[in-house]
């Protein structure tokens, strides 16, 4: 017998015919013999829904009612799942965060979970129930409803199987694995069997939209096995491991892109010890994350051209903030450009191989597209392109490193 999470997503259980089929599931795996979590998201296109109402307010609104009204989702899909599994003849009952209780801090919006007092669940457990729990939200020391994010119920689902020390978390999706690459632009993408928690955790990160990045961190951190399944078809999935557990390390496992990406570049700034810490001090305060950064010396010496991402939403803030300190700053002009993609090549076989960076230059150059800002760490090439070339960019560079399916 096995201690099981799963967790399915909005589509999901997207309507009754849906959190049927999901049942199904989770009564297969308790018929086997297995005890069974199941963390649920809203139903599809809820919680977009609820975040509407909260907005038609308002845009200066209480971030505690604002969690208060978007996790009501949870609580709806929580139910039924458990209403429909009784109805199977499963003994099963729902739980809210606050009734577990999954303990988070007060940042809400984006909570981050401090504890999981997992006592009574693992006793409902042992007694043969079905733990239905609401994902993507939590409790404050406040006893305050927080929720955890965007993809929060992965996180949530990550969590309970580390608290529950339980042997693999199957988040149910609608894809039935990890592919090399979208499987919607390159239609010779390969299912992966297995990814390490690294590669997984770089893809997430880099526009992936399969796993939470957040949620792929924690599993890493606490060792949970993961398996992205399809809640449509039986076919198996992938499994997030140890990088131990991958017997044959791809150089290249994958080729991702981002579209939430935009550029900015500050013009002929003075070169002067500090300036950077002027330019990313301010967007740091402002919440606003930078990714990649270039910096460019004139010929004089006494001037530089920075570079750098942030995402597209925060474009428009970021522009405000780099204005407000133009006296500050002294450059020249702020050039700002939305239409740009981030493309990367991920693999944990780049560790022990060479040229895989002169390979991704060599490709995009041989197909006319100019890299404007390249960003590495030991397993990732990431470069910046015109967003145009995004397509080209990833059939050449997938075909490239031999992740064409046969």
């Amino acid at each position: 017998m096995a201690r099981i999470v799963q967790k399915f997503g909005g589509t999901s259980v997207a309507d009754m015919d849906h959190i049927r089929n999901a049942a199904l599931r989770t009564k297969a795996e308790r018929d086997a013999g297995n005890e069974v979590v199941v963390v649920v998201s809203a139903m599809s296109g809820v919680t977009n829904r609820l975040v509407d109402y909260v907005n038609s307010i308002g845009s200066l609104h209480d971030a505690s009612e604002y969690d208060t009204v978007v996790s009501s989702g949870e609580q709806i899909s929580s139910g039924l799942m458990a209403l429909t599994l009784q109805d199977m003849g499963v003994p099963a009952r729902s739980w809210l965060s606050w009734q577990i209780p999954i303990e988070t801090d007060a940042t809400h919006g984006k909570a981050r979970i401090r504890r999981i007092v997992a006592d009574e669940i693992a006793k409902r457990l042992g007694e043969g129930e079905v733990v239905v729990v609401a994902g993507f939200q939590g409790v404050s020391p406040d006893n305050r409803i927080t929720t955890l994010g965007r993809g929060g119920s992965d996180i949530s689902a990550v969590a309970l199987a580390a608290a529950l020390e339980a042997e693999r978390c199957d988040i149910y999706t609608d894809v039935d694995g990890v592919y090399t690459c979208d499987p919607r632009i390159i239609a010779s993408a390969r299912k992966l069997d297995k990814i390490t928690y690294e590669e997984m955790l770089e893809m997430a990160s880099l526009g992936s939209k399969v796993l939470q990045t957040r949620s792929v961190e924690m599993a890493m951190n606490h060792r949970v096995c993961l398996q992205v399944r399809s809640s449509f078809d039986e076919s198996p999935g992938t499994l997030v491991v140890d990088e131990d557990e991958v017997v044959e390390k791809e150089v290249v496992s994958g080729v991702t892109y981002s579209r939430d990406e935009a550029k900015i570049t500050l013009v002929k700034v003075p070169d002067r010890p500090g300036v950077a810490a002027s330019i990313f001090g301010p967007l740091a305060d402002a919440n606003i994350n930078v990714d990649m950064i270039v910096q460019n010396v004139s010929d004089d010496g006494a001037s530089t051209d920075v570079t750098f991402t942030v995402v597209k939403d925060d474009l428009d803030r970021a522009k405000v903030v780099l204005e407000e300190r133009r006296d500050e700053l002294a450059y020249a002009e702020l050039v700002p450009d939305p239409n740009v993609a981030k493309i990367s090549v991920i693999g944990v076989g780049m560790r022990s191989h060479v040229g895989v960076a002169q390979q991704m230059f060599s490709t995009l150059a041989e197909n006319g597209i100019n890299i404007q800002v390249i960003s590495t760490s030991e397993i990732k090439v990431s470069v910046l392109i015109e967003e145009k070339f995004t397509e080209q960019a990833l059939c050449a560079l997938h075909t490239a490193y031999d992740l064409d399916a046969a």
